[in-house]
C-alpha cells in the first residue's frame, strides 16, 4: 500500500483548504436502504467536484453499533456494513484524489465501543485483569461500592459511570457504550499509531481527531474542584507526548491533523499547534458567536492572534454535524450556540437567518486560513423538528427527553425534488424522516437557480481558488492580524492581498461600500442606490 503515499508535499493545501464534512449516513443513500453510504458518495463525486472543495471530512465510517452516530467504533480497520467495505472506501479515497479532492477521516481516541474487541475481553475478564487495565475500572464508594468512583460529570449528563454486575464501575465520559481507553497503557498509544498507519497506507491525507483534549487523565481520578490544579482528565500536558508521537507517523505519510479542541485558554489552546504536535484545530470560538459586529471581529481577531505564536493556520466553520444549522440559528433571538440552550419550540425566522447564513458565507471565505463546510450548509438546509420518537441521539435520552438533540442537523440530504425521499434514496423511507419543505432545498432546483444558496457557495468557491487576492500567504495564514478598514457601526470590512475587500453589513440599515473597482460577489443583491443593505456581504476588488 505505501505506494499509494501523495507524493505532494502539505506545505500549502492545508492552510487555506476548503473543507466538506460528510455524515455518511445522511449525505446519499447508493443502495436505496433508507441509510447513506460510500456508493452514494462515490456517485455524488462530480456534484462535489462543482462545488469546489479542496477536501472531504468523514465522520466515522467504521463498525459500529451507531449508539453514538458512529462515535463509538467497534473496529477501526472496517467499514460499517451500512456504509459499504474497506475496499469501497479505498475505491473512494483513490477516486476522490484523482479528482483532486483529499480524504480526511475521523479518529475517535478518548473511547471505543463497549463492543470492541478489548471491551468484550475486558468484561469477561475478572477484576484487575490486564485486560481491564486498558479501561478504567474502579470499586465504588460507599459502603457497598453502590456510589460512582468520583463526582464527574458526562459528556452528556448524569455520571460517567456504570456498575457492572461484579461491582466495578467502567468510566465513560460520553454515553456508557463508549468506555474511556486508558492512555497512560502503551498498548493503547502503540494501537493508534498502527491504526494511523493502517489509514494512511490507504491515501487519506488527514485525521480529524474527536475530543482531542479529553484522553489524558489523572490516574488517581480525583474528584473535580473548580481551580484545584490541573483538571483531572480536560487539556492536561501528558496529552502533548502523545501528539508528539502521532506527528511523528503523519510526517512519515506527508498526513495532517485537525483537533477537536474546546479550551478557553487561548495559550493553552496554541500548545495543540505547535510544530511537531497538530497542524491544525477547530476555531469553535468563531462557530458559536453570535451575528455582531464587535463580538464577531474580536473573535476573528482573538483567533488569529492564537494561532501566531505557533505559526498555524486558522480554521473557520459555521456549523456541523453536532450543531444547530447556521441558517436556523441566525434567525434566533439568541445567535450564538450553547449546548446548554438547545431547548425545544424556539421561535425561528428562516428567512431572516438565511440572509445572515449567506452574509456569513462570504465571511468565513474570505479569511485567512481554511474553512471547513458543513454538509448541506450549501443547500441552506435549516434544523429540521424531528418527532420525538424518531430521535435517536443519545444527547435527548440522556437528558430526560429536555434536549432536543443533534438529529436535527444530521437528515438526510435532499438531492433531487421530483424524486421520492427528496432523491436521497429511491426505496426506503431514509433513517431519519426529511420534513415536507426538504425538496425546495434539492441541489438539482438550486443548481438552474442564479439566486440560490447553492449559486453563490459554487462562485464564492470559484472566486476563493481563482482570484490571487485568496492565495494566503504563510504569514496570513500563521496568526498575521487582518488589514481592517475603517466602516460604520456594525459594518465589518477587511483587505486581503491583491487588492481584495470583504465588507459585512451586520447593522439594520443599508450602508456604502468602500471604494471599489469591482464588485465581485455579493450575498444579496445592492439597494437601488447602489447601498450595502443589512445582513449582507460583498467581495469586492480595489
Amino acid at each position: 500500500m505505501a505506494a499509494n503515499r501523495p507524493t505532494e508535499t502539505t506545505a500549502s493545501w492545508w492552510r487555506d483548504a476548503v473543507i466538506y464534512q460528510i455524515y455518511v449516513r445522511s449525505f446519499a443513500d447508493g443502495d436505496g436502504d433508507g441509510t447513506g453510504d460510500l456508493a452514494g458518495v462515490r456517485a455524488r463525486l462530480p456534484y462535489l467536484v462543482e462545488l469546489g472543495v479542496d477536501a472531504l471530512w468523514f465522520t466515522p465510517w467504521y463498525l459500529s453499533p451507531l449508539a453514538d452516530g458512529g462515535y463509538d467504533v467497534a473496529d477501526y480497520r472496517s467499514i460499517d456494513p451500512a456504509f459499504g467495505t474497506l475496499a469501497e472506501a479505498e475505491k473512494l479515497i483513490a477516486e476522490a484524489r484523482e479528482l483532486g479532492i483529499r480524504t480526511i477521516i475521523d479518529i475517535v481516541p478518548n473511547h471505543v465501543s463497549d463492543r470492541h474487541a478489548w471491551f468484550r475481553a475486558a468484561l469477561a475478564a475478572a477484576p484487575g485483569s490486564p485486560e481491564r487495565d486498558l479501561f478504567h475500572f474502579r470499586p465504588g464508594r460507599g459502603e457497598h461500592g453502590e456510589i460512582p468512583p468520583n463526582d464527574w460529570v458526562s459528556e452528556f449528563g448524569g455520571t460517567p459511570w456504570t456498575r457492572l454486575d461484579d461491582g466495578q464501575w467502567y468510566l465513560h465520559l460520553f454515553a456508557p457504550e463508549q468506555p474511556d481507553l486508558n492512555w497512560a497503557h502503551p498498548a493503547v498509544r502503540q494501537e493508534h499509531e498502527d491504526v494511523l498507519r493502517f489509514w494512511f497506507e490507504r491515501g487519506v491525507a488527514g485525521v480529524r481527531i474527536d475530543s482531542a483534549a479529553l484522553l489524558a487523565k489523572d490516574p488517581a481520578l480525583p474528584d473535580f474542584t473548580e481551580g484545584a490544579g490541573p483538571h483531572p482528565y480536560v487539556d492536561r500536558d501528558e496529552l502533548h507526548d502523545i501528539y508528539r508521537s502521532w506527528r511523528a507517523v503523519a510526517d512519515e505519510y506527508d498526513g495532517v491533523f485537525v483537533g477537536e479542541v474546546w479550551l478557553p485558554d487561548s495559550e493553552r489552546f496554541a500548545r495543540y499547534l505547535r510544530p511537531d504536535e497538530l497542524h491544525t484545530a477547530f476555531n469553535f470560538n468563531f462557530l458559536a458567536c453570535p451575528w455582531d459586529a464587535g463580538l464577531l471581529r474580536s473573535a476573528i481577531d482573538d483567533t488569529l492572534a492564537e494561532h501566531a505564536p505557533v505559526g498555524a493556520p486558522a480554521t473557520w466553520v459555521l456549523c456541523n454535524h453536532d450543531v444547530t444549522r447556521t441558517v436556523t440559528r441566525y434567525g434566533r433571538e439568541d445567535t450564538g450556540f450553547d449546548f446548554a440552550a438547545k431547548v425545544f419550540g424556539t421561535p425561528t425566522d428562516l428567512e431572516l437567518g438565511t440572509r445572515r447564513a449567506r452574509a456569513a458565507a462570504l465571511l468565513s471565505l474570505a479569511l485567512p486560513g481554511a474553512v471547513y463546510l458543513y454538509q448541506g450548509e450549501e443547500l441552506g438546509l435549516p434544523e429540521a423538528d424531528i418527532p420525538r420518537d424518531r430521535i435517536q441521539d443519545p444527547m435527548h435520552l440522556r437528558s430526560g427527553g429536555v434536549d432536543p438533540g443533534r438529529d436535527g442537523c444530521r437528515v438526510p440530504l435532499p438531492w433531487s425534488a421530483g424524486e421520492p425521499y427528496a432523491g436521497f434514496g429511491s426505496t426506503a423511507e431514509p433513517w431519519l424522516p426529511q420534513p415536507q419543505s426538504w425538496p425546495s432545498y434539492a441541489a438539482d432546483a438550486q443548481s438552474g437557480d442564479a439566486s440560490s444558496m447553492l449559486t453563490l457557495y459554487r462562485e464564492a468557491l470559484r472566486l476563493r481558488r481563482g482570484e490571487p487576492g485568496f492565495a494566503a500567504t504563510v504569514e496570513e495564514t500563521s496568526g498575521g492580524r487582518l488589514n481592517w478598514l475603517p466602516s460604520a457601526p456594525g459594518v465589518l470590512a477587511f483587505a486581503r492581498t491583491d487588492g481584495l475587500v470583504c465588507v459585512v453589513n451586520l447593522s439594520d440599515g443599508a450602508v456604502e461600500l468602500p471604494d471599489h473597482t469591482e464588485v465581485l460577489l455579493t450575498s444579496g443583491p445592492l439597494d437601488g442606490s447602489g447601498l450595502l443593505p443589512g445582513d449582507t456581504a460583498a467581495w469586492l476588488r480595489r
